[in-house]
């Protein structure tokens, strides 16, 4: 009988990431970079086992999907409006800085002005699933840090969708400012359409059948793909369609319901999104942007930890909390990934600079991981006095 490749991938994805996860486990690295290893070990340009990484990528994206939904789920409109209010200065601030210094790096090892710029644009950005998935749910439900650390990943994300229809409207030959009214139309008009269909659609049926636990649990992910197919028709992305369903929901009582249910879902999804971005990688390139690409990692590493602390301490956040929000953003972001990606396929920049984006992305995500998990309190911390779920 003939072996299904896709089965076969599933195999190799999930029996490998406990392998790996393992090892990271005992080297206090975060599983997200487990993933990404193992995908580049499996992937074309390693051992081959996996040929087709883009398959597995389509299929990922859900996992970003209820990320951004369980995310949503967590916050209610009042508290995020007033929180987003707050930190706007200090997310504006620190991205021109972040903005400044990855094409102040770009331009020193010879790259173009494209190239430069956005490789500015990707180091903008914090990793929102790093972010989160090292963040303990007792500080992301009730705790300061983590209203903070959310307010301005959520904006970092909307300004990440900016610079992705910049990227789109440069392969076809010019920026069109119609997409970027029809994006502030959209989503003021996505947020008003979920908060009249919670009201008076998805809470009447949720409490006529709220026993039947199999019905929210569908209702629920219906509500998500269908707020992301919306978001995307819209001109919007699927993870902002995917948040703001999430938010919708926040006030309803089922919402805890709700979060405890899609959390396998989603990190079934997760590891395959990560397995995905390590098995697109091509090693053939690294040798070409390896210097770079640590100069830059180094340099955000060093640089969003204090620029975070100095931008908040004016907020008036305490010195302790400023200091952990900085730590836990000092990354770069998935985003910068898919901007890297989407680049290149669109031929904007070249293949060195969107790898330089890519191998600098991944040396921040471990080094960062590293740091949050040995200093501050996360789900996956080795010792018993730092762990918390």
């Amino acid at each position: 009988m003939q072996q299904d490749p896709i089965v076969f991938t599933i195999f190799l994805v999930f029996t490998g990431a406990a392998l790996f996860a393992t090892g990271a486990l005992y080297a206090r690295q975060s599983l997200l970079v487990a993933y990404i290893l193992l995908g580049a070990v499996l992937g074309p340009s390693a051992l081959g086992l996996v040929s087709d990484p883009d398959l597995i990528r389509n299929i990922s994206e859900f996992g970003i999907m209820f990320l951004l939904f369980l995310l949503g789920l967590n916050l209610q409109p009042q508290e995020l409006w007033r929180m987003v209010s707050k930190t706007t200065q200090v997310t504006l601030l620190s991205s021109l800085v972040f903005f400044s210094i990855g094409c102040a790096v770009s331009f020193a090892f010879g790259f173009s002005v494209t190239e430069a710029l956005l490789v500015g644009g990707a180091a903008t950005f914090s990793s929102t699933i790093i972010g989160l998935k090292l963040l303990p749910t007792t500080i992301l439900h009730h705790q300061r840090t983590g209203e903070v650390i959310i307010s301005i990943l959520l904006l970092q994300d909307l300004l990440a969708i900016v610079l992705l229809l910049l990227v789109q409207g440069a392969s076809e030959g010019s920026v069109q400012l119609a997409e970027f009214a029809k994006l502030l139309i959209a989503l003021p008009a996505l947020a008003a359409f979920a908060a009249i269909v919670e009201r008076y659609v998805l809470i009447r049926l949720i409490h006529k059948f709220d026993r039947i636990k199999e019905y929210i649990f569908l209702m629920a992910i219906g509500w998500c793909l269908g707020m992301a197919e919306l978001a995307v028709l819209l001109g919007l992305s699927a993870e902002i369609g995917a948040f703001i369903a999430g938010v919708a929901l926040a006030a309803s009582p089922i919402s805890l319901f709700i979060a405890e249910s899609l959390k396998p879902l989603r990190d079934f999804f997760l590891v395959l999104f990560f397995f995905s971005l390590g098995a697109g990688f091509d090693f053939g390139i690294i040798d070409q942007v390896w210097v770079p690409a640590v100069v830059l990692a180094l340099a955000l590493m060093w640089i969003k930890p204090l620029v975070f602390r100095l931008l908040l301490r004016r907020t008036g956040e305490s010195p302790k909390r400023s200091n952990e929000v900085g730590y836990r953003l000092g990354q770069m972001s998935e985003f910068s990934l898919l901007l890297a990606v989407l680049a290149y396929e669109n031929e904007v920049i070249g293949a060195e600079a969107s790898y330089l984006i890519q191998l600098s992305t991944l040396l921040t995500f471990l080094v960062s991981s590293y740091l949050v998990v040995m200093r501050f309190p996360t789900p996956i911390a080795v010792s018993d006095a730092l762990r918390r779920d």
